[in-house]
């Protein structure tokens, strides 16, 4: 009886493997939301998540036909005042996940179309160094409404 099952743990190992989730080949973009400002005119913000694909990649922009430019921003705290800087990328591991939320990255959006309004989509476009594009409708948010997940303000 020993050998029989030393015969089939090579196929029961192929099967284990079969039922593991694939990795999807390019990034995703998840939960992507933008929080307007409350002043016309002003800049906004986008919060997202990237789910890498099989391979690393790097983001490296966002683009929306309804704004007139995206900036990647790296945000934190420095000497308890919080800061943003832009940069021109983020890296996104295979299989990891990269977060751009409030308090921290995030995309600034300059020059939003005038009839973006709270409870709409806006279509984006995320970029990444390998020539992969995903594009989502992010929903928009006013200034004072709760983050997605009840988060607000942070």
């Amino acid at each position: 009886m020993g050998r029989g099952l030393l015969r089939l743990a090579p196929l029961a190992l192929m099967a284990l493997a079969a039922c593991q989730p694939a990795r999807p080949d390019a990034p995703a973009v998840k939960d992507a939301w933008v929080r307007l400002s409350p002043v016309a005119g002003r800049p906004a913000a986008v919060y997202f998540t990237v789910e890498g694909g099989a391979q690393a990649d790097r983001l490296v922009a966002v683009e929306s036909p309804r704004v007139g430019r995206i900036e990647l921003h790296e945000g934190g705290m420095a000497d308890g005042m919080m800061t943003m800087r832009p940069i021109d990328g983020a890296d996104v591991p295979a299989g990891g996940t990269v977060a751009f939320a409030p308090g921290g990255n995030h995309a600034m959006l300059f020059d939003v179309a005038a009839d973006v309004k709270p409870g709409g989509t806006l279509p984006l476009t995320f970029r990444f160094r390998s020539g992969k594009a995903v594009n989502v409708d992010a929903a928009t948010r006013a200034a004072g409404d709760a983050a997605p997940g009840g988060h607000a303000g942070h």
